[in-house]
């Protein structure tokens, strides 16, 4: 037999929750160099958000090794893996799958450990990637320059490249970063009808925010369910109460099924679960906007972005304007089913006409571009103590950094793991402020509105 050809990578991703772990996994797997034999470790950045060995299991992506740290712990072990430490990983590709100002204190904690152990000039480094989970319908200027600096910053579609390499170059900073890929997790078969017929509500944590429009949409659910025996009706659900993802939910659809008058319609139900599986069996995919309406559009299931609650940026379904899959409840239950604009729909890297593993292919002949040189410069990101004074040290402190990318006095020992009483108390804070976000906070709310 002849012998492989394959090149060994090591790939690091750091991520803060559970779907951010899901894309940032995903993605290292889309933009390694198609001769690569992967070899990927995770570490998972210690916050409120921090992913449960459930949110995990759910994601359905396997590592080769994962462990939960602070930011300091993972840049100190970055800085052990470039210079060859003993017992350290060399990564070739590093990828950052954070919120904006976690990517900032990174970008610069990297470069001060490179810079102070690795030395000025081009250097042994791992490639660094940053990007987007999913729709970016809010902050756009704020976090793009929060994830200047990386060498690649993924855009997921033509739309977002095109806007992201505008907001740069808006600012004179270098957009040659920016590479055009799509969102890491489409796939799956294509539509087919199912039988019963299943419509699906995909719920997100914080959109819409407020218990009485969150009660609306689940009444307006049940209502469907009831005026349509003959279908099933699911309400597909991020999280169990008590855990966190990407954003807070503080008013938990689990807790408002629980006061739906009489009960709910025996073809009502609650799923948790991948995504992929759940819209394997889906008909009718409804959401305010989440980014599973581009999973449902990438199959070709007919998708809807609910209008009840207006066509608002905060709820983020203005970026489905001219999409053709706008909707109200009232239209979905007199029989209404949605037709995509395909134009629309090409230029966000949904890529229903087939294309879509050729999306990648970009940001991995730029990978191997890069490694292929054999050392890189330093990171340069646009936000420096010179450009941004009054607001990049704030940014930097809340990862324990100082304004040069150093770690703080007192910032975490990356060489100590934390006892067992420690442990517990950190268990036991997490629960109590996962507790005040969903039992105490809207109590607090309420009573201030009376």
């Amino acid at each position: 037999m002849p012998a492989s050809t394959s090149k060994s990578l090591r790939v690091a991703v750091l991520a803060d929750s559970d779907t951010r772990w899901k894309w940032g996994s995903l993605t290292a797997n889309r933009i390694a160099p198609a001769d690569s034999d992967i070899r990927l470790d995770g570490y998972l950045l210690r916050g409120r958000a921090t992913p449960t060995a459930r949110q995990l299991e759910e994601v359905g992506v396997r590592a080769d090794s994962l462990r939960e740290v602070t930011a300091v712990e993972f840049l100190r072990e970055m800085a052990r893996a470039s210079e060859g430490t003993e017992g350290a990983p060399a990564y070739d590709l590093v990828v950052l799958s954070l919120v904006g100002g976690a990517v900032q204190a990174m970008l610069h904690g990297l470069s001060y450990q490179w810079r102070e152990r690795l030395g000025p000039g081009r250097v042994k480094r791992p490639v660094v990637v940053t990007g987007y989970v999913g729709v970016v319908y809010e902050k756009l200027a704020d976090g793009l320059l929060l994830r200047h600096g990386a060498d690649l910053v993924l855009a997921n579609s033509r739309q977002d490249a095109d806007r992201f390499t505008a907001v740069y170059e808006g600012v004179g900073a270098d957009a040659s970063s920016v590479t055009e890929v799509a969102l890491p997790f489409l796939g799956g078969a294509a539509y087919e009808k199912h039988d019963p017929y299943t419509v699906v509500f995909a719920a997100q944590p914080s959109v819409p925010e407020s218990r009485k429009d969150r009660t609306y949409l689940l009444n307006r659910l049940v209502k469907h369910a009831r005026l349509h025996p003959d279908r099933e009706v699911l309400l597909k659900l991020r999280s169990k109460p008590g855990e966190h993802t990407t954003h807070i939910e503080e008013q938990p659809y689990q807790r408002l099924a629980e006061r739906i008058p009489g009960g709910p319609p025996a073809n009502f139900r609650l799923v948790y679960g991948h995504m992929g599986e759940v819209l394997d069996r889906t008909d009718l995919l409804v959401t305010i906007s989440s980014t599973a309406a581009l999973e449902s559009l990438h199959r070709r299931i007919p998708t809807v972005v609910l209008t009840d609650l207006g066509v608002r940026e905060s709820l983020g379904n203005h970026h489905f304007v001219g999409s053709g899959c706008l909707a109200s409840w009232d239209q979905l239950d007199a029989g209404h089913e949605p037709s995509p604009d395909e134009r629309w729909v090409a230029r966000q890297g949904v890529a229903a006409d087939g294309s879509y593993e050729t999306a990648f292919d970009a940001a991995r002949e730029r990978i191997a571009k890069l490694l292929g040189q054999g050392g890189l410069t330093a990171l340069t990101p646009y936000y420096t103590p010179a450009t941004a004074p009054g607001y990049l040290p704030g940014i930097l402190a809340r990862h324990h950094l100082g304004p040069d990318g150093s770690p703080l006095p007192g910032a975490p020992d990356a060489d100590k793991e934390p006892g067992p009483v420690r442990q517990i108390v950190r268990r036991a804070a997490r629960g109590a402020y996962r507790h005040g976000v969903q039992r105490v906070a809207p109590v607090i709310r309420r009573m201030g509105e009376l």
